[in-house]
C-alpha cells in the first residue's frame, strides 16, 4: 500500500484465538483494508513467520505490527500499533479520554477505540455503546476506528467512527 493513500476504514485485528482460520480472515477482507497483527502470546520466531505469511497473503493491505516501531520496521510492516511514541505510521489503542490524549501526545495517526459493544476478546469488559463511543470520538481530531463487537451493520450505529475493526466479523461469526 502506498504511504500517500488514506488510512483504511476496514480492519482485521489478529490474535491467537483465530487459530488456523487466520488466512481465511485475511482472505475475507475487502480491498483497501488494514490488518493489525497482534499475536502477542505467540513465540517470537513463529510470530514473525506468521506475520510474513499474512504479509505475503495480502500485499495490498496496510499491515501494522503491534509492538515497537523498530520491530515493525525490521519486519517490513507499514507501521506499528501500540501505546507510546514510535517512528513512522503508528496507531494506538484507547478505552477512555485519558488514553485518547496519550495517543495524541504520542503522535498516533489513528486511534482504535474499544470496546464499543460486548466482545469475546474482552469478555466482561464494560462496553462503551454507540453513544459512549461517539461522545469520546468527538474529543479528538484523529481518525477513530470502532473496535469491539463490530460488524458492518453495527458500524452504522457509531456515527463518529472513521472506520471499524474486528476479528469475528471476518470469520463469518
Amino acid at each position: 500500500m502506498d504511504a500517500s493513500q488514506p488510512l483504511p476504514r476496514l480492519w482485521l485485528m489478529t490474535d491467537e484465538r483465530i487459530g488456523d482460520r487466520l488466512l481465511n480472515a485475511v482472505a475475507a477482507l475487502p480491498d483497501n483494508c488494514g490488518i493489525v497483527f497482534r499475536h502477542y502470546r505467540t513465540e517470537a520466531r513463529l510470530r514473525q513467520q506468521l506475520f510474513e505469511t499474512v504479509r505475503l497473503a495480502r500485499p495490498d493491505a496496510l499491515l501494522l505490527l503491534a509492538g515497537p516501531a523498530e520491530e515493525a520496521r525490521a519486519w517490513g510492516a507499514h507501521g506499528s500499533h501500540g501505546r507510546g511514541p514510535g517512528e513512522g505510521l503508528r496507531t494506538a489503542p484507547a478505552h477512555d479520554l485519558h488514553e485518547i490524549r496519550a495517543a495524541e501526545a504520542a503522535g498516533a495517526a489513528a486511534i482504535f477505540l474499544s470496546p464499543v459493544f460486548a466482545t469475546r476478546s474482552h469478555e466482561g469488559a464494560a462496553a462503551l455503546g454507540a453513544d459512549g463511543f461517539d461522545r469520546l470520538a468527538v474529543q479528538t481530531s484523529l481518525p477513530v476506528i470502532a473496535l469491539g463487537g463490530m460488524n458492518a451493520s453495527r458500524f452504522a450505529d457509531v456515527s463518529r467512527a472513521y472506520g471499524w475493526a474486528a476479528i469475528d466479523s471476518w470469520l463469518g461469526n
